[in-house]
Formats: C-alpha cells, structure tokens, sequence
C-alpha cells in the first residue's frame, strides 16, 4: 500500500508542476493538448457540464487504468445504467447484436430455447409463461410457471429480466445454463439452443359452431394470420368466437387495434396520457367495417400490455364478454427508437394508456365478466388445441354457445 501510494503522489507532483489547476476548471490531462473552440448555445453548454463529471472518469480510466480498457464497452454499460436508473423494467437498451435479435424475434424465428417470461412488477419475480412444443426447454423439462431465477450468472428479477433474454438468445447448439424455482425447489438445467419457429395464432371448430382462435403474442404478422384464422373459421360455418388471450404478454399496440377493428366500426379503443396530464388526442381508432360474430375473450393474471388494450376496449364499448380472472395489469406503453444509423436502439416507457370509458389498466388490470379460475393443480398442463378438458377453455365455450344469434 505505501509503495503504491508513493507511486500516485509522484505521479502528481510531476503533473502540479507541468499545469496550473484554477478552481477545478483544467484537469492534468489537459497539458499538452491541443484546445480548438467551438460555439454553442449556452442551453447545450450547460447540458455537457452535466456530463462532465462522468467525462473526467472515463479520461482518468483512458490514461491511468493498469490495463488498456475496452472504452466502448464502458460507455455501451454507462448507458444500461441510465436506462436501469429509471427503474422501470421496460426500458432498456439494445447492443448491435440485441437489436439484430430483436428484430429476428419478431419475425417469428430466432436462437433460442422456447419460453416467453413475464416480470411482475410488485415483487419483480420473472414468471414462464408459455414453454414453445417441441423447443429445447420443453425438452429440458422446463414448465410455464416456473420462476426463472438465474440464467448463466445472471440472478434474474425484472430489471434484469432484459439481460437474460439475450444471453437465452444466441448460437445455436451452444448450452445455457438456466436454474428456475419450482415450488419451494431450485431445478438447474443444461439447455442448448435452437432455432425457434414461433407460431404466433392457432385456430379451430369446437362443438356448437364456436370458433376458437389461441393468439400468443401481438407481433410479426399476428393481426393478417388472425384475421385469416378468423375467416375460415367463418367460412366453417362458425356462429360465434372465443379469442384466447390467457399467457399472452402483448407485443405491438397497432397490432391490437387491428384485431380489434375486425369486430368494431369506428371507434376510440384506447388512448395514451403522458406525465405532463396530456392527453393523446389523436387516440387509437378503429375504422368502419366489422364482423357482428358474438364474442368471447378468455384473459388469465399472464395476459398484459396488448392483451389488455384488445380485450378492456372491447369490453369497455360492450363488445365483447371477458371470461377467466383478473389480468396482469401492465398500463404503460413503450416506443422503440433506433440509434447509430438503425444498428442498435433502445426502449423506454412514454405514457400510460386508458380505455375508451377512461379506465385506467396499470396496476389494476382487467376485470372479466364472468370468474373463471385456473385450479392449482392444473396451472402448468399443457392442453392441446381446443381441448375442452381445460375448465377456463370450457367456461369460455359455455358463454360463447349462448351468446350465438
């Protein structure tokens, strides 16, 4: 400790006797440089001050650190860390690779293993919520509502629950270590990844004409494969529909007010306000042109975000009967904005939204019409398309066959 204390301070001296320090307005590494000028506005001046402490880490970093640093690597960490401030579990930043991923995902295929997680924002817990068929995870043994608690050395709440994603997401064939909590028992798994093909919308015929159509999530295609799900089932002969929301997590908002123009004319579904009290006049509108099918959505406490804007303003204009139990609750909407030319981006959040009766969703959810509770026992089954052994499916079903004309 002496030796390297000894050290520093000569290393000051030298540089006290090479440069006159005012009132902390230099610093030593200004010695020597070259000092161009430039104008700018006294608002943008003051901007940079605030960054200047940061400024003169980074340059202490750049010519003291004992190793040549990766400066780039601290600035792609130094701005994870001004999104992770906001300590909102939706914001979050995208390296090249991340965006390129994200991207990839949403055009339904992509490296990974096959599960959709969930975080909650009350006790930050990260839930499965969907494990894809025929995925490396379900081959794993990994099951929908298992707590994800660590991937690779990665401890996994809500706010990391963005950094997980990507580690999931990578080279095929490489093997990821993920360990979930399953009861009162900590499960780890060795999973390789996979190209995962995401089947976004399924569709069939149940007994008594009712059509039934399971949407996963609100992304890539989803609003032209549920309306052409929708027009065979009409084609069928389907008399009335049940739209199966339940582990949905959303997805894009435009995709919802696509599906839900399929069943209104024009009408506000849902608009946006931001933390100033301004309300998004323009609003989320559906356009002239409907199908009168009666119609039944089933949301269980998995389906948020999308899920929530599609089957709230179709219940708040009372067209459309919502069955299971109370949904998740996420209120907020999110934009996605491209950096460095679109090869790398962030996300944050930008406003609430509300229904077209004013109700606010963020933390409430979504009240079904009819209760239709999940037993215990069965929350981690996986049924099969339709199958009516499933007593929220068959609730739905019940309530749909009434309501036909």
């Amino acid at each position: 400790m002496k030796k390297r204390l000894i050290i520093v301070m000569s290393v000051l001296a030298l540089c006290l006797s090479l440069v006159f320090i005012s009132s902390g307005q230099a610093s030593i590494f200004d010695f020597g440089r070259k000092q161009d000028t430039v104008t700018i506005p006294r608002s943008q001046y003051e901007r940079l001050q605030r960054y200047a402490q940061m400024d003169e880490i980074l340059q202490y970093i750049e010519t003291w650190y004992y190793e040549e640093p990766d400066v780039d690597a601290l600035i792609e960490n130094a701005t994870r860390g001004l999104l992770y401030g906001l300590e909102d579990p939706y914001s979050y930043y995208y390296s090249a690779q991340e965006w390129s991923d994200y991207w990839a995902d949403d055009e339904g295929e992509y490296g990974g293993i096959g599960i959709q997680i969930l975080g909650n924002y009350l006790d930050y817990s990260v839930t499965v919520t969907q494990v894809f068929r025929d995925t490396p995870a379900q081959n794993a043994g990994i099951r929908k509502g298992d707590l994800l608690v660590r991937v690779e050395d990665i401890e996994v709440n809500a706010y990391t629950m963005q950094d997980a994603v990507n580690v999931m997401r990578g080279t095929v064939d490489e093997i990821v270590e993920i360990e979930v909590l399953r009861g009162t028992e900590y499960i780890t798994f060795q999973v390789p990844r996979a190209i995962i093909h995401v089947n976004r919308v399924e569709y069939t015929l149940l007994e008594d004409q009712v059509g039934y159509i399971k949407l996963y999530e609100f992304a890539g295609e989803s609003q032209k494969e549920f309306a052409a799900a929708l027009t065979e089932l009409r084609a069928q002969g389907a008399e009335s529909l049940v739209v199966d929301l339940r582990d949905n997590g959303g997805g894009w908002v435009d995709a919802a007010i696509d599906i839900a123009d399929l069943f209104l004319d024009k009408e506000l579904l849902v608009y946006s306000m931001d933390r100033y009290g301004t309300r998004d006049e323009k609003g989320y509108y559906t356009q002239d042109g409907k199908d009168d099918i009666p119609l039944v959505i089933l949301v269980n406490e998995n389906s948020a975000s999308s899920s929530e804007i599609l089957s709230g303003g179709l219940q708040a204009l009372g067209r459309a009967k919502i069955v299971g139990v109370q949904s998740f609750g996420k209120g907020i909407i999110q934009t996605v904005i491209p950096l460095n030319s679109n090869t790398e981006g962030f996300q944050f959040t930008f406003a609430q939204y509300y229904l077209p009766n004013d109700q606010a969703v963020h933390k409430i959810g979504i009240a079904p019409d009819v209760i239709a509770e999940m037993p215990e026992e069965l929350k981690s089954v996986y049924y099969d398309l339709g199958d009516m052994t499933d007593p929220q499916l068959q609730k739905a079903w019940e309530e749909a066959k009434d309501m036909k004309k």
